[in-house]
């Protein structure tokens, strides 16, 4: 097949059996990062432009500015690239230095701001992507937060490739959370093919989601994934329930999916895996299907170096 562009290419990743991180054999990953750009966020980024060029919030030339850790930022730059958009990224200064270049490298105009912001502060990556979106003629924020089409695309896609791949088989669906529109769209769709699908969150430590208190929220190393907000684009009602996982607990698993499974993926995975890897264990006659988000290559600084996990305080094996 010879697809039209890009865009055409998006989706319809694999699933692969994680036979030897879990012996089991009941845990199949879902390899998003097999998309164009190398992560799930560009499922999104077209479902939430197709949607502004049809209500007409973003016309022919105009800007797309978005507030991302990286991977959003890279989907949005792939649409821009196709039909014709500027786009301006603001990034919390935690993202790696690899996912900045590669958003450059698309053509992207990024912006560094401080990660321990709070949302609604004006110098924060979301705050700096408001007032921008507000300044610049024919700009369009698409806000992935807030977006119903975030949701959307994985209800249209997502779930469905997991139903088909698995021959409805999938019992449990293991997923970070950080906008809740992969775990909301593609779970929801699970539970209306099947109710009995279970729909589990994975949750960084210091994140919202599993946070006993407010108090508890606090700043973490996994990019990408978690919140210190409840996004509208997370429906509550469709997740059965969360697990925790601690950055250390994710970078091991990480490293392992690279060197056991041959599967090199960002950190996020990784806190996914670890987390699934006991929902499968507890579940074993069921169907565990955990998604991975993106790649890899651009943690090589951070997760796959020795001297930067050393001097984080994390181990390494």
């Amino acid at each position: 097949m010879i697809f039209a562009n890009a865009l055409s290419a998006i989706g319809r990743t694999p699933l692969v059996r994680l036979s030897r991180i879990h012996p089991p054999g009941n845990l199949v990953a879902k390899l998003e990062y097999m998309n164009p750009g190398g992560s799930i966020k560009e499922r999104i980024a077209v479902s939430m432009i197709d949607r502004a060029e049809e209500l007409g919030l973003l016309a022919k030339g105009g800007t797309i500015v978005e507030p991302t850790s990286g991977n959003t930022g890279v989907g949005l730059a792939i649409v821009g690239a196709v039909r014709g958009y500027r786009v301006i990224c603001t990034v919390p200064d935690k993202v790696s230095k690899e996912k900045q270049d590669l958003l450059r490298a698309y053509g992207v105009e990024v912006i560094e701001t401080p990660t321990d912001l709070l949302p609604n502060d004006p110098a924060s990556y979301y705050g700096v992507a408001r007032r921008l979106a507000e300044e610049i003629p024919g700009a369009y924020s698409p806000n992935q937060y807030d977006n119903p089409a975030n949701p959307e695309a994985h209800y249209q896609t997502t779930g469905p490739e997991i139903w088909d791949q698995t021959d409805g088989l999938v019992g449990v669906l293991a997923a970070g959370v950080g906008t809740g529109g992969t775990i909301t769209g593609a779970g929801r769709f699970l539970k209306e093919m099947n109710p009995e699908v279970l729909v589990i969150g994975i949750d960084p430590e210091g994140s919202i989601f599993t946070a006993p208190a407010g108090d508890a929220v606090h700043q973490y190393a996994v990019e990408g994934v978690g919140e210190d907000f409840w996004p509208n684009t997370l429906d509550p009602e469709v997740v059965d329930g969360y697990r925790m996982v601690s950055d250390a607990q994710s970078f091991s698993a990480t490293r392992r999916l690279a060197r056991e499974e041959g599967l090199l993926v960002g950190g996020s995975g990784g806190m996914a895996v670890h987390g699934a890897i006991q929902i499968a264990a507890e579940n074993p006659a069921k169907l565990v299907v955990v998604i991975l988000p993106d790649s890899g290559r651009g943690y090589l600084s951070k997760v796959f170096n020795d001297d930067w996990m050393q001097a984080n305080g994390f181990e390494v094996k």
